[in-house]
C-alpha cells in the first residue's frame, strides 16, 4: 500500500510522475479545479462583506469521491498543482472538498516536470500560501461581480447570451480604438528619392538615398519639391562629404516568456494563442520520448520572468562550448535578462527541462506541432546564453552642392547566436562603399524618384494584441488566451487571416460599456487593478479590500444605466421588403451573427432572408444603391446591391458628395471626408451624421 499520495492536476502528469518516485507512492489527478463560483448565480455575498459561495463543479462528484479513497489509504498527502495562482488555489480547494484541514498534508511545486524537480520538490514541501489563494480568489470575484452585474444589462438592452468581463471589454476595446484610428486615416503623399552613383573602376553603380541638405533631415512632401532637387543636383558634382567606420553588436534575445512564446510562435509557426498555449501545455506535462520515457519537455508555461535557473545556464554554457565553440558560449554578465517591472517572478523563462534533448534528436518520439514549438523553444533559449552577433559598419554621407545623400551598410562578421536562432538581416551591403574615402568624385548616372502614401496603423492580430496588453500591464500570462478566446467566441470580434476586426456586435457592446462603465474599460484603472492584485499576492494588501473599494462606483453605475439605456432596447425595425410566402412587411431582427429579415408571422411564417441596409448613395460603378454587407465572418464593409454582377466594394462608408477636384465618389474618415483615390488626395472636415 502506498503511504504517500501525490495529487496534480492533469491525468497526463500522473503517468511522468509515477515513473520518478517509488512504490510507497501513489499519483492522482484532480483535473483541474474541483470547486468554484455557481453557474446560476452571482455566487457572491455582497452584503456580507463579498464572501463567495464555493460549490462542487458539476460532474467532479465522482472524481472527488475516488480521491478521498485514496486519501484515506495514504499516511500523507502532497498537493503538487501548477507553481502559480490559480495552482495555489486549487490546492486550497482540494483541502476543503477532501477535508484535509486537520491532516497530514503539505504542498509541494517544482517548475518542470523532471526525475530532479519532483524529487527536490519533495524535499521541501510547505503550507499552502494563502497570499496566493487570496489573490486568484481576489481575481475570480472581482471578475464574477463584473460580468454578473453588467451582462444581465446587456441582456436587456442588446440581446441575450452577451457578457462583459472586466479584462475581456478592455480587450474589446484596445480593438475597436485601433479600428477607429484606421477608419479615420487619411493617406498623406510623401515621394523619396535614389540616385544611382558611378564609382571609377566598378561595374556596378552604388545606390544612396536622400537624406536632406547641410542643415538636417528634409522630407520630400510633394512631386514640385522632388522635381526641383532632381534639377538642382543634375548640375552638381557628387563627392564624399564624410565617411565612417565601425562595429555593432546584436544582442542575444531574452528566454521566453508566456507573452513572447505566444508572439513568436504566431509570426514563426502561424499558430494561434490558444493552439500555442495547448501545446506548450503538452511539452509542459510530458511527452514519451523513445529510450527515455515519459519527461516533461519544458519549464512551467505561464510566466513573465526572463529568469533561469543557475544549473540550466551552466548546462546551456557546456552544450554551446561543446557544440559551437567556447568562444559562442556567453559569459554570466552578457547573457539572461532582467525581470520586466510588472513580472510575478513565480519562476523561470520558460526553457528546454534539460537542453541536452536536441530537437532534431527526439523529433521522432513528437507531433510535427509539438517539434516545431520545442524546436523553437529551445533555439530561443540557446540563443539567450550565446553571444552576440558582431556587424563591421560603413556609413557615408555623399553630396551635390546643397543637398546630402546617405547610405549605411553592415557586414556581419561573427555570427554569436545566430548561429542557432537565425533572425532576419535587413542590414543593407554593398563592396563598393569600402573602397571610397573622403573627398571621393563620383559621377550620376539617373535619379529614381517614388510615390507614396502614409500607410494606417496595422489590424491587430493576436499576438500584437498580447503584446499591447502585456504593454499596458492588463492581465497576466494565465489570462491573454483565455481573454482572446472569449471574445471571438462571443463573436464581438473576428479573425480573418491573422487580423482581429471588430463586429457590429462587438461596436455596439463597446459603445455601451465606455458610455455607461467608463472605469470598467479604462485601461490604467484595470492596470492598477492588476497591480493591486500583485500587492495581494505579496500579502501587503487584504483582498476583500479590493471589492470593498471597486463594488461601490460598479453598483451605482449600473443602477444609473438601467434608468439612461432604457431607451435604446431594440424594437423590431419594419421594412420595405414583402414576405412572398404571406405578404406582410418583413422585420429587422438580430441573430448571433447580426442582422437579418424575419417575417413577423412567426411561428406560422417562418420566411427569413438576409438583411441589405441601404445608405442612400448611389454605386460609383453600375448606379444602384449602395448596401452595408459583411464578410463571412462579420466584418462590416460597403458594397453594391447588383454583386456578384457588380464588384464595388469599399471599407469606409461612401457619400453622396462627388470630389470637387476629381469627381471620384468620396468616404467618410472619422471627423473627415476624403476622396477615395489616395492619389487626389483631396480631404475636407465633415458635417456631423445624424
Amino acid at each position: 500500500m502506498a503511504k504517500n499520495l501525490v495529487i496534480v492536476e492533469s491525468p497526463t502528469k500522473v503517468k511522468t510522475i509515477r515513473k520518478f518516485l517509488g512504490r510507497n507512492y501513489s499519483v492522482a489527478a484532480s483535473n483541474g479545479h474541483v470547486r468554484d463560483l455557481p453557474k446560476s448565480q452571482m455566487g457572491v455575498d455582497v452584503e456580507n462583506d463579498f464572501e463567495p459561495k464555493y460549490i462542487t463543479i458539476r460532474g467532479k462528484g465522482d472524481l472527488l469521491a475516488s480521491l478521498r479513497k485514496e486519501v484515506k489509504k495514504a499516511d500523507y498527502v502532497y498537493l503538487a498543482t501548477d507553481p502559480d495562482r490559480e495552482g495555489e488555489a486549487i490546492s486550497w480547494h482540494l483541502t476543503k472538498a477532501l477535508k484535509l484541514e486537520n491532516g497530514a498534508y503539505k504542498r509541494i511545486t517544482f517548475n518542470e516536470i523532471t526525475k530532479n524537480a519532483v524529487k527536490t520538490g519533495l524535499k521541501n514541501p510547505r503550507d499552502i500560501d494563502m497570499a496566493l489563494v487570496d489573490a486568484q480568489q481576489a481575481r475570480r470575484v472581482l471578475d464574477r461581480v463584473v460580468g454578473y452585474e453588467i451582462s444581465p444589462l446587456l441582456w436587456a438592452k442588446v440581446k441575450r447570451g452577451l457578457s462583459a468581463g472586466r479584462v475581456q471589454s478592455v480587450a474589446l476595446r484596445i480593438i475597436c480604438d485601433r479600428e477607429e484610428e484606421i477608419e479615420a486615416f487619411i493617406p498623406e503623399e510623401y515621394y523619396t528619392l535614389d540616385a544611382s552613383l558611378q564609382i571609377e573602376g566598378e561595374k556596378k553603380p552604388l545606390v544612396v538615398h536622400y537624406y536632406g541638405d547641410k542643415e538636417g533631415k528634409k522630407e520630400l512632401p510633394d512631386k514640385e519639391t522632388l522635381e526641383t532637387i532632381i534639377a538642382y543636383c543634375e548640375n552638381e558634382t557628387f563627392h564624399v562629404y564624410w565617411i565612417k567606420k565601425g562595429r555593432r553588436e546584436r544582442k542575444s534575445p531574452l528566454p521566453f516568456t508566456t507573452s513572447t512564446m505566444q508572439q513568436e510562435a504566431s509570426k514563426a509557426l502561424n499558430f494561434s494563442i490558444q493552439k500555442t498555449m495547448r501545446i506548450a501545455q503538452q511539452l509542459y506535462e510530458g511527452i514519451d520520448i523513445e529510450g527515455i520515457g515519459s519527461i516533461g519537455l519544458i519549464t512551467y508555461l505561464r510566466t513573465d520572468s526572463t529568469r533561469i535557473s543557475e544549473e540550466s545556464a551552466r548546462a546551456a554554457k557546456a552544450m554551446i562550448s561543446e557544440n559551437f565553440g567556447p568562444e559562442y558560449a556567453a559569459d554570466e554578465k552578457t547573457a539572461g535578462g532582467k525581470v520586466s517591472a510588472n513580472a510575478q517572478d513565480a519562476h523561470e523563462a520558460i526553457r528546454p527541462a534539460d537542453v541536452g534533448l536536441i530537437p532534431s534528436e527526439i523529433k521522432a518520439s513528437l507531433s510535427r506541432d509539438q517539434f516545431r514549438l520545442y524546436q523553437l523553444i529551445w533555439k530561443r533559449f540557446v540563443a539567450s546564453r550565446m553571444t552576440n552577433a558582431v556587424y563591421e559598419t560603413i556609413s557615408a554621407r555623399i553630396v551635390a552642392g546643397e543637398h546630402v545623400f546617405s547610405l549605411s551598410t553592415s557586414d556581419r562578421i561573427f555570427d554569436g547566436y545566430m548561429a542557432v536562432y537565425a533572425e532576419e538581416d535587413k542590414e543593407e551591403k554593398s563592396d563598393a562603399l569600402g573602397k571610397l574615402n573622403e573627398n571621393s568624385v563620383l559621377s550620376l548616372k539617373d535619379f529614381d524618384g517614388k510615390q507614396h502614401f502614409t500607410q494606417p496603423p496595422a489590424h491587430y492580430t493576436e499576438a500584437s494584441l498580447v503584446h499591447m496588453l502585456e504593454e499596458l500591464g492588463i492581465g497576466r500570462p494565465s489570462t491573454y488566451s483565455p481573454t482572446i478566446t472569449t471574445i471571438l467566441k462571443r463573436r464581438y470580434i473576428v479573425k480573418e487571416g491573422r487580423n482581429l476586426y471588430v463586429t457590429e456586435l462587438g461596436s455596439v457592446v463597446n459603445s455601451i460599456m465606455k458610455e455607461s462603465f467608463p472605469q470598467v474599460v479604462d485601461m490604467n484603472f484595470t492596470a492598477r487593478m492588476e497591480h493591486a492584485l500583485d500587492e495581494v499576492e505579496e500579502g501587503k494588501v487584504e483582498w476583500k479590500t479590493i471589492l470593498r473599494d471597486f463594488y461601490p462606483e460598479l453598483d451605482s453605475s449600473v443602477k444609473r444605466a438601467e434608468k439612461e439605456l432604457e431607451k435604446v432596447q431594440i424594437e423590431d425595425e419594419v421594412s420595405d421588403v414583402i414576405c412572398e410566402n404571406c405578404g406582410r412587411n418583413m422585420v429587422v431582427k438580430y441573430g448571433p451573427h447580426g442582422k437579418f429579415l424575419a417575417c413577423p408571422g412567426f411561428p406560422d411564417c417562418r420566411n427569413t432572408k438576409p438583411y441589405l441596409e441601404k445608405i442612400g448613395v448611389s454605386c460609383p460603378k453600375c448606379g444602384k444603391e449602395i448596401v452595408i454587407r459583411k464578410t463571412k465572418k462579420g466584418r462590416l464593409f460597403y458594397g453594391c446591391e447588383d454583386y456578384p454582377d457588380c464588384d464595388f466594394l469599399s471599407w469606409s462608408k461612401p457619400i453622396k458628395q462627388p470630389c470637387p477636384k476629381c469627381g471620384g465618389y468620396m468616404v467618410r474618415k472619422g471627423k473627415k471626408i476624403a476622396c477615395a483615390d489616395p492619389a487626389c488626395g483631396y480631404v475636407e472636415n465633415a458635417k456631423e451624421e445624424s
